[in-house]
């Protein structure tokens, strides 16, 4: 298993982290599901600060999806192999 931090839209933490789609649409959720299955990724958990506060802040370049607001998130993954 790798280790990663990236840059994940705030809009999208429900869905990944307590499996909660509402709200979303079927965009949003292939986005995102495409970005799991590529990355193989198992674990999504917000990076917090020591009174656990996340720290948003706008990318134009997120891990998926268009530029918009993002936090620093820690990722646990699998690479996926090739078939």
């Amino acid at each position: 298993m790798e280790k990663t931090t990236e840059k994940i839209p705030t809009w999208s933490l429900c869905y990944l982290i307590n499996d909660d789609a509402s709200g979303l649409s079927d965009e949003e959720i292939q986005s995102i599901n495409r970005w799991q299955k590529e990355l193989g990724v198992q674990i999504v958990s917000p990076c917090m600060d020591d009174k656990c506060d996340t720290h948003p802040y706008f990318s134009h370049c997120p891990a998926f999806g268009l530029p918009t607001e993002v936090v620093d998130c820690d990722i646990l993954y699998i690479q996926p192999t090739k078939q």
